[in-house]
Order: structure tokens, then sequence, then C-alpha cells
């Protein structure tokens, strides 16, 4: 009989063949062009890098898209789900087998947020540009936030719980659910899940299995819906996937550790001007809608 971790690899591979099956078709069918240049490579080389470290891909890869004019800011955050997918499901597979974690509480927090990733995601796929301009600079504004506290230290400091039992273990499902449903918006789960398992007492290196598991299993499921409605960016989807898994490699086996502080910095100066560049752009955007009415 094979164990938790066993069957929960197998389930993740399953996730895994499924999605890869379904854009492949969907790509197939696709008239935009596909191959990503060098540019789409180094982006998903570098967020990537960073994001095994455990500074997160999101934020820092919105903000390039956003300052270069690569993605349409409507197909951001299905792009996001779509492209990070492959690499963070390979992040998934080495941290889970390596950290140690109760698995009735990462399977529960996986769970959790695999079904708030799927039912955000049928709700972002479909928003105007505006709403959606709207939400990820709010997004990034929170990321900006996560980033400073890290820097400063504000962040709880966590316990040596290796899994939690009722009620932390509620709280954990329900704040996880939360976070998989902003997900799908842009809002990257690092962070905050780092945030959630420490206030719930548990070791912070548990936040690794707990917060790659779950990007593992929703950013392709939710991304499934992103493909299905078009909602993303082929070319640059594929740049991330194709750049971020031999960077996710190497952090995880080569690198394993950076004095990030200084670079979190930087990328907090990026983001938050991102996010104000984001909320201009539709401010303006309704501005003109008001003028043509």
């Amino acid at each position: 009989m094979p164990g938790a971790k066993t069957l929960l690899f197998l389930a993740l591979g399953a996730v895994t063949l499924v999605f890869v099956v379904a854009w492949a078709i969907s790509a197939r069918r696709s008239k935009e062009r596909a191959q990503p240049g060098p540019m789409a490579l180094a982006i998903g080389f570098v967020t990537n890098f960073f994001d095994t470290l455990g500074i997160g891909s999101f934020a820092p890869t919105t903000s390039i898209w956003k300052l270069k004019g690569i993605v349409r800011d409507e197909k951001i955050p299905g792009t996001l789900n779509v492209g990070h997918a492959i690499p963070t499901i390979t992040q998934a597979f080495i941290f889970i087998a390596i950290v140690q974690v109760e698995m009735t509480t990462l399977i529960g927090m996986i769970a959790a947020s695999v079904l708030g990733a799927w039912l955000g995601a049928g709700v972002v796929s479909a928003w105007p540009r505006r709403t959606v301009q709207v939400g990820m600079g709010l997004a990034l504004l929170a990321a900006a936030s996560f980033f400073a506290m890290t820097n400063l230290g504000l962040f709880p400091a966590g316990g040596d719980a290796l899994g939690l039992s009722s009620p932390l273990l509620w709280a954990g499902l329900i704040g996880n659910f939360a976070l998989g449903a902003l997900m799908t918006l842009g809002i990257g789960l690092y962070a905050p899940c780092m945030i959630l398992v420490a206030l719930l007492g548990m070791n912070p290196r548990a936040a690794f299995p707990i917060m790659m598991g779950s990007c593992a299993f929703l950013m392709p499921i939710g991304g499934l819906r992103f493909v299905a409605r078009g909602s993303y960016s082929l070319r640059a989807a594929l740049g991330l996937t194709i750049g971020g898994i031999p960077a996710v490699l190497l952090a995880a086996f080569v690198v394993k550790s950076l004095p990030l502080t200084a670079l979190r910095w930087l990328i907090f100066a990026v983001v938050l001007y991102t996010a104000v560049a984001m909320l201009l752009s539709a401010r303006r955007r309704e501005a003109r809608v008001e003028v043509l009415a």
C-alpha cells in the first residue's frame, strides 16, 4: 500500500499530465506565435530562480511585463498561472521530498488552496481589462507590503510544529483557501503563506512544501480555466516555463541560499512603481470611457 506522500506525488503527476496535454492541444490551435524569444526565457529563468529561494515570482514577473509592455494587462493573471505552473511543480516535487510536514496538514492545505483557485479563476478569467488593472494594482501593493515586512522583520517567528490539529487546522484550511483564490488575481501565495504558517505556530521551513505544493496543484488547475478561455499570452507563458525549469534546479540543488535582503528592497521599489502604474492605467481608461459616454 503506497504511503500518503507517494499518493500525493502520483496525484501531482496526474494533474501535471492533464495540464500539459490540455495546454499542448490549446497551443496547437492558437494563432499566436508560440516560440519565446531570449527576453521571455530570461524572465522565466530569473523569476523562477528567486522563486525557488522563497521570494515569489508573480510580483517580479508582473513588474517586468508592465515596465516592458510585454503582456496585455488583462492577460497577466492567466499568463502567470499558466507559465509558472510547471517550474512550480518542479519545486513542489523537490521540497515535499526533502522537508518534513505532517501529511494531513499538507494535503488539507493544498486541497483548500486548489478549491479557492478553481473558483477564483472562473471569475478572474472573465474580468474586463480595467477590473484586472485595479485588482492587480491592489495585489501588487499587497506584495510590496510583504517584501517590506520581510526585510523589517515584522513577520511572526513561528514555532516548532510540523502539523496542525483542530481548531488551528481549520484556520489553516480557511486561510489557504483564500490565498488560493487570490493567486488567480496575481497575488503570489508564498509570502502570505509563510505568514499564515508562522501565525499558526508551525516551523517556518514547513511553509516551503505547503506553499510550493499548494501552488503546484492550484496553478495548473486554475490555469486550465485561463487556457480554456484563451485569457493568457502563449509566448510569454512558454518563456516562463522553458526558462524556469533549469532555474529551479539550479537554485534548489546548487545555490540553495543567497543574501536576499537587498534584492527584496529593489523588488519592493519596482513592484510599488508597477502597482501605481497599473492603477493609473485603470484610472485613465475609466476617464476615456466617461468622455466617450
